[in-house]
């Protein structure tokens, strides 16, 4: 009888599979197996010898002791992906993989270190399909208001969602049609937000981060079943785009400093407002400023110059990045009695995997000698991490 490997978790294979997007039919062909057997050993019916756990670890991308680890569970509630109608299964499933490890890494972490407390305002929200665009009008206003943001446009969208204990994450999706992902984890009932990196402008994900905030207020106890209806999906979309556009550029803090309505204006207060040029004119739309013909002249307008390809200062806002997850780590790293080498082996996942979700430098786990800077924001637990630096607690 051939070695078997005890302690192995079929699902870790499965979602460390969906995560590179490989088939079972390719990942059987990496490691000189059939596909069926890829299927037993995901289904539990077998498990792969040493030699193979070690051509998985390898063609995966992941730590050996990965596949022993006790599967992480975020919880069935929603997922939002942004564009998911236009999206492959292939792609939802990859990233989707992707931000099961952002929680992971962000469970783990809340071992040790305190984040900030999640501060979303319960609404009362009701059945989605009721809401009106006064209604998400309203709902965008009250987030502001529970957050003190008044009128004004808001510096850092990123830095608003992590203050209000949201952990954020981008990552490259490999998915054009994709955005954003949003989700409320079941493990620590915090949400949480993951935002393409993918040639993405300034504007541009900023106003993904505020839709995936408007599916975190407005959708949270939303049927999963809804996203499998496509009137109900696209309903869902529209209302989160509607509250992103009201949540970034409120009707009296932007229209009141509107000097007219046209596309040099619109220019002028794009480095301001942090707003693309298509999404103020969308917004005038929606405040009655201007009509659907007007907007769609503008449209036109906009394209003649090549706008749609690229609007100005496009090159030149700096895209945010979330702080969150680095900070933690960082903190751990210089003040927790943390080495990577103990964080690596704790949270089992590829350094790759964790300076890119976390936001690090690449190379600052995988390289020992990397320098870290400390840029301290979380605060670390009341706990004796400093007093016993060697010890590991072991994932149950």
């Amino acid at each position: 009888m051939s070695a078997r490997t005890p302690g192995f978790q079929a699902l870790q294979l499965t979602r460390a599979r969906l995560a590179r997007g490989l088939t079972r039919i390719a990942l059987g062909e990496a490691v000189q197996r059939s596909a069926p057997t890829v299927s037993k050993w995901e289904s539990g019916q077998q498990t792969p010898d040493p030699a193979a756990l070690v051509r998985l670890a390898e063609v995966l991308r992941v730590p050996r002791d990965y596949f022993l680890d006790t599967p992480f569970e975020p919880g069935t509630r929603p997922r939002f992906f942004r564009s998911m109608a236009n999206a492959t299964k292939r792609a939802r499933e990859r990233i989707e993989q992707h931000l099961t490890w952002l929680q992971r890494i962000s469970h783990d972490l809340q071992t040790w270190v305190d984040l900030p407390a999640q501060n979303l305002p319960k609404l009362d929200i009701g059945d989605f399909r009721l809401l009106r665009e006064r209604d998400l009008e309203e709902a965008a206003f009250r987030v502001r208001e529970h957050w003190g943001l008044g009128r004004a446009p808001i510096p850092d969208m990123l830095l608003v969602l992590e203050n209000a204990g949201i952990v954020c994450g981008r990552c490259s999706f490999g998915a054009p049609s994709i955005d954003g992902v949003s989700h409320w984890s079941h493990a620590d009932d915090r949400p949480y937000v993951l935002i393409s990196s993918d040639k993405r402008t300034a504007v541009r994900s900023r106003f993904d981060a505020a839709h995936e905030l408007g599916h975190l207020v407005l959708h949270r106890h939303v049927d999963p079943h809804a996203l499998t209806h496509r009137d109900e999906f696209k309903e869902l979309e529209n209302q989160a785009h509607r509250f992103a556009s009201a949540f970034l550029m409120p009707a009296d803090g932007f229209a009141g400093e509107l000097p007219e309505i046209s596309l040099e204006a619109f220019r002028v207060l794009k480095p301001r407002w942090k707003a693309s040029i298509g999404a103020m004119i969308y917004r005038c739309k929606d405040l009655g400023l201007i009509s659907e013909v007007h907007a769609g002249r503008m449209f036109k307008s906009s394209s003649a110059r090549g706008w749609a390809r690229g609007e100005p200062d496009d090159e030149v806002l700096p895209i945010e990045q979330p702080r969150l997850m680095e900070r933690s780590i960082r903190l751990l790293l210089t003040q927790g009695g943390f080495s990577a080498e103990r964080l690596i082996a704790q949270l089992r996942l590829a350094p790759a995997d964790i300076e890119a979700l976390a936001g690090l430098p690449t190379g600052m786990l995988s390289n020992r000698g990397a320098h870290i800077a400390l840029l301290p924001t979380p605060r670390l637990k009341t706990a004796t991490l400093r007093d016993t630096p060697a010890e590991v607690i072991p994932i149950a």
